[in-house]
């Protein structure tokens, strides 16, 4: 068992906080352990708990609490309950503003000759045709349509 690094002294808002989030439970289930983590560990806690307390307390193991303890003492409370937003998506988006504004307007203008009205495929393979995008999917240009609110009646 790791030895105890990190000795929490929660201050009163902190601990009202952390109090909330475990009464109210609409927080995520690990925000909601780390709370408890926390409260447990708060040395002004009458019902103080130790390290292996904890970990057998929340079927969690001893290095959990003490990341968690760790985390509260460099990080501060905010870091530690919540995951770190991503700064940019994992995939960038294919359909820019520039390409939904093309799409657009071809679905808006004559469907080619041969054809009454345009059809999603149509449309996706017109857009790889004029190099707006290298690939596109008809469901993508439905997605795109439905979000416009078009209708390709």
């Amino acid at each position: 068992m790791p030895a105890v690094k990190y000795k929490i002294e929660l201050s009163d808002a902190d601990r009202k906080k952390l109090q909330d989030i475990v009464k109210k439970g609409k927080s995520s289930a690990k925000s909601i352990l780390r709370a408890n983590i926390l409260l447990a560990s708060d040395q002004q806690n009458p019902k103080y708990m130790t390290v292996a307390e904890i970990a057998s307390a929340y079927h969690i193991s001893a290095t959990t609490v003490q990341n968690v303890r760790t985390s509260y003492a460099n990080k501060g409370l905010d870091a530690t309950l919540n995951r770190k937003k991503r700064k940019t998506p994992p995939v960038p988006p294919k359909v820019t503003g520039e390409t939904e504004a093309h799409i657009i307007a071809l679905a808006c203008s004559e469907p080619p000759e041969g054809y009454s009205k345009w059809s999603l495929r149509l449309l996706a393979d017109k857009c790889v045709e004029l190099n707006y995008l290298d690939s596109v999917s008809h469901m993508t240009i439905s997605r795109l349509l439905k979000k416009m609110k078009l209708n390709l009646t």
